[in-house]
């Protein structure tokens, strides 16, 4: 690691960090259902009740739900491909320093499903992206090849028995309100001690990243992880302003092909069948669409200057991703506000809203005076080494 240092701000993608900014906002809109009501444990297709929540929720289930989680998984691999070029050009080793910083993210994921908020997602990023490592002697091409058959292939075997489910078994494929579950989601999280919150939290991690669930979600991360590494091997967002007709093309048909698929459970059924095509393969093409299209955008000088404030919040992805957990957690859990169970879909999202807006402020505001976020300047002082981190000071100080 004695030759590697950060990514000066002058080496860094503007676009990677206004997408990540951007993905912040999704991720906060679906998160926050889980924030203040037992989001895991619902029917969510009948549960809303209110006319406002009945309008809005299938927005949300379409454009929001399970296609950020995959964007942000994308860019995380395109940020490890880009690490590994740079190691690469410096003649120094990769893979001992991603597999540091790879568990020191594990380290983090930890302390925020077990202590802040059971849907962590860097338990996951740090688990695949160590798997990832394994392939990133790949070149572009075959990364981007072999992510996309892992995507499409496996997903279209599983959707095709789910939906040969729904003639076999129409019962064994509906979705329920798991009202025992929900109970306890709600005395612990309403009312309960902290003991309580943090058995309930274990419960809920457990239920959606234990054994069962891990080839599902393997087969959803690590192949976008794939595509977004391959993708920083061949420079495509550097790119993207050379073949902008073909990217609009590409941009136009994933975005269509990604709404069909996630309109699904409303055009002929809401069941778990058509819940998991909904989310294991309509999300991943909104993902893609919502990169391209925003790369395309971003190729306008004006929307670029006016996207600074949200490339801002970009660049403390980390930081904002654990405030929200932080924030969230503190409106609604009983050692906070106690609000959970009290607000209805709409409020939350006018919540996240709000709340997103603030974080994009404090971010602009943060890195007018410190040239990291606090979370990425830890991960990156133990990741780095004191050493590195004040030689890229220093380049920086020179206009190196």
């Amino acid at each position: 690691m004695a030759g590697l240092s950060p990514v000066s701000q002058s080496e860094r993608i503007i676009s990677l960090d206004v997408i990540r900014g951007f993905s912040l906002l999704g991720i906060l809109i679906i998160n926050m259902i889980s924030f203040h009501s037992p989001f895991l444990y619902m029917d969510p297709y009948s549960w809303w009740k209110t006319a406002g929540d009945t309008a809005l929720y299938p927005w949300i289930d379409i454009f929001v739900q399970a296609s950020f989680y995959p964007l942000f998984a994308m860019l995380f691999g395109y940020g490890l491909g880009i690490q590994k070029i740079r190691a690469d050009v410096k003649g120094t080793s990769f893979y001992m320093f991603g597999i540091r910083r790879l568990l020191i993210l594990l380290v983090i994921g930890c302390l925020h499903a077990f202590f802040i908020w059971s849907g962590d997602i860097l338990i996951n990023y740090a688990v695949f992206g160590l798997m990832l490592l394994l392939f990133m002697n790949m070149t572009g091409k075959w990364l981007m090849m072999l992510g996309g058959a892992m995507l499409i292939l496996p997903q279209v075997f599983f959707s095709s028995l789910l939906v040969l489910m729904t003639f076999v078994d129409p019962e064994g494929v509906s979705f329920y309100t798991d009202i025992a579950s929900l109970q306890n989601s709600v005395a612990a999280y309403g009312n309960g001690s902290f003991g309580d919150i943090m058995s309930q939290r274990f419960s809920d991690w457990y239920a959606v990243n234990g054994p069962g669930n891990f080839i599902f979600l393997g087969l959803s991360i690590l192949p976008m992880m794939l595509i977004g590494a391959g993708a920083s091997k061949l420079r495509l967002l550097e790119k993207v302003a050379l073949h902008k007709k073909a990217w609009l093309w590409i941009g136009i048909s994933t975005l269509v092909i990604g709404t069909a698929i996630k309109s699904l459970p409303f055009l002929i059924e809401a069941n778990t069948a058509y819940g998991y095509i909904q989310d294991f393969l309509g999300g991943p093409f909104l993902s893609v669409s919502y990169a391209i299209i925003l790369s395309l955008l971003l190729q306008n000088q004006k929307i670029l200057k006016w996207s600074k404030p949200i490339a801002s919040m970009g660049k403390m992805s980390m930081t904002n991703y654990l405030l929200q957990s932080i924030i969230g957690t503190l409106i609604f859990y009983s050692y906070g506000l106690g609000l959970y169970g009290e607000v209805t879909l709409t409020t939350g999202t006018l919540l996240a809203i709000g709340i997103y807006i603030v974080q994009v402020i404090f971010s602009e505001i943060w890195l007018t005076y410190f040239k990291y976020g606090p979370v990425e300047k830890v991960w990156r002082l133990l990741s780095y080494g004191k050493r590195n981190l004040s030689t890229d000071r220093h380049h920086q100080i020179k206009g190196e």
